[in-house]
Parts: structure tokens; C-alpha cells; sequence
């Protein structure tokens, strides 16, 4: 079974009231963890999971079965929106007046170098304020298995990064700072957004096996983008803390790094406090997109 890492549970979670919330899911290879939004659309209940290296050569469909049967949360409904953050290793990003949905292969091909394998399909999502679509590839028995545990109830899937996106838009309408970087890190990979005056410039994810590794891409960023050090303020989201080697090497290059806040749009209850605030951004990013099913 999965390793429970950190839970959430709020009295306000009422089963019975699953039609009027918002289950937000985030899936990857070896994690998985969920949000719920109650009918005031307050995060009141988290889990967070990890697969451990022997899960993690399955297949998904034979993780999760075991995972959702019977659980409080995941097994109840029907919900009134099932929001899904798919962490998948291809996405890319296109103009919405360039889109064409016939062509959505074609995009993620051209950026991979190879087209998609037959048990996988391209999916998009719009973010129609920032003026472009994310296209991501998602496995065809993962999206059926989501439909077949939820049937005849809302799905919207989403790339991790296209979460991010939008939780870094909730962040930077408040912000002061002409420029801002927002670094999110999960395992061996880090997100790198680069918001200007309020508008996505810069958006990519590397993956690295060292400190010296992570500031140098970093820094290839800043200089890309005719950015001084000095200049940005950089926010720090996901699997790091003030001890890692990897915050210690950034301090270095970033006079002004700092642990990121929860997005200022997204209500959770007291019991969150517990939680670092940098910790879930992606998941939170999940809370912070538009019902669809109003």
C-alpha cells in the first residue's frame, strides 16, 4: 500500500455535502495526494502519499484500486467537480490563437521528438486569461479509470505545471515586485516560472542531480531573460527547507529568496496551519481554477 505522509481532516468535511465540493487529485509516478473544498470552498481535508520504490514499477491502475477502495473521501460522491493534476514528463505550452485541438499530438511530438505511445493521448487545458493552452500527455487507462471511479461526474484534467501556472497567477496580482520567480521542487525535478508586470514570460521544468546543477539552471534563466539577481525576488515552493544543500547553494547566487506564501485566493481551514505554506502549491493551484460545474 502507499505511505500516508501527511493528513489533514477538518470537522467541516461533510460527507453528505460532496455535491456541492470540489475534489482536487494530483497523481505521479511514486505520489498521490487529494484536496477537498467543502461548499464554501475552504480546503478542509489533505492526504498526501508516496509509492515506494517496489509500487513504483507498477502500473497506476494497480496502485490506486487499493488506495480508493473503501476510503472516506476518494470513495464518496458524487462530487459537484473533480479536478485532476496529472504530473506527467511532457507538456508544453501554445497560443491560443494558434491551438488547433486536431493538432494537439503534433505539439507534444515536436517537443519530444517522437510521437506519443499508442496507450497515451494528448489532452489540453485553457488557460484563457494568460492566453494559451497547456498540452500534456495523459495514459488512456488512467483517464479511464478516473472516469469509471467517478462516472457521469465533472472531470477537468490538468498538467502539474498548468496548476502551477495558475497558482503563481493568484500569487504575483498581489505582488509588488516587477519580477518574480517562482522555483517549485519535487523529487529530482524543479518548475522554473518567471512572472513580469503580472504576465507568464518564462515557464519550464529541469531535472538535476546536484545542488551546483540546480543553481546553474537557475541562473541560465536569469541570464536568458536579461535578469540581475538582484532584480527578481525568487519564491520557493514544494519539497524544499531551509537545511537542504540545495537552498544553502541558491542563498549564494539570490539576495532576495524567500518560502513562498499560500496563494492569497485560496481559503483553507485552520487545521492547515500545520503545514508548511510553501509545501503543496501545485495541489493548491488545483483549488484555485475556475467551477465548471456551476
Amino acid at each position: 500500500m502507499p505511505t500516508l505522509t501527511a493528513s489533514i481532516q477538518s470537522d467541516s468535511f461533510n460527507p453528505g455535502q460532496t455535491a456541492k465540493s470540489v475534489l482536487c487529485l494530483e497523481v505521479g509516478r511514486d505520489r498521490f495526494r487529494f484536496l477537498v473544498q467543502d461548499e464554501r470552498r475552504r480546503g478542509c481535508y489533505l492526504e498526501d502519499y508516496t509509492f515506494s520504490s517496489l509500487l513504483t514499477d507498477r502500473p497506476l491502475m494497480d496502485i490506486l484500486p487499493d488506495l480508493f477502495r473503501d476510503h472516506p473521501v476518494l470513495a464518496a460522491g458524487p462530487w459537484q467537480e473533480i479536478r485532476i493534476g496529472v504530473n506527467s514528463p511532457s507538456f508544453t505550452l501554445v497560443p491560443q490563437s494558434l491551438f488547433r485541438k486536431e493538432y494537439a499530438g503534433s505539439y507534444l511530438k515536436l517537443m519530444r521528438g517522437s510521437a506519443l505511445p499508442a496507450h497515451e493521448f494528448a489532452q489540453a487545458y485553457a488557460h484563457e486569461p494568460e492566453g494559451f493552452l497547456s498540452v500534456f500527455n495523459l495514459e488512456h487507462p488512467l483517464a479511464d479509470y478516473f472516469s469509471g471511479a467517478y462516472p457521469l461526474q465533472p472531470l477537468t484534467f490538468i498538467h502539474q505545471t498548468g496548476a502551477l501556472i495558475r497558482a503563481t497567477a493568484d500569487l504575483d496580482r498581489r505582488g509588488l515586485n516587477p519580477h518574480n520567480i517562482y522555483l517549485y521542487f519535487e523529487d529530482e525535478f524543479i518548475t522554473i516560472i518567471y512572472r513580469q508586470d503580472h504576465k507568464l514570460r518564462y515557464c519550464n521544468r529541469f531535472g538535476y542531480k546536484n545542488a551546483q546543477d540546480l543553481a546553474y539552471y537557475v541562473l541560465y534563466v536569469l541570464d536568458e531573460q536579461k535578469l540581475g539577481p538582484e532584480a527578481v525576488h525568487v519564491a520557493l515552493y514544494g519539497e524544499i527547507t531551509p537545511f537542504a544543500d540545495t537552498y544553502t547553494e541558491l542563498c549564494r547566487f539570490l539576495p532576495n529568496l524567500t518560502f513562498g506564501p499560500i496563494p492569497p485566493g485560496l481559503s483553507l481551514t485552520s487545521e492547515f496551519e500545520e503545514l508548511p505554506e510553501h509545501r503543496y502549491l501545485s495541489l493548491y493551484g488545483l483549488g484555485l481554477l475556475v467551477d465548471n460545474a456551476q
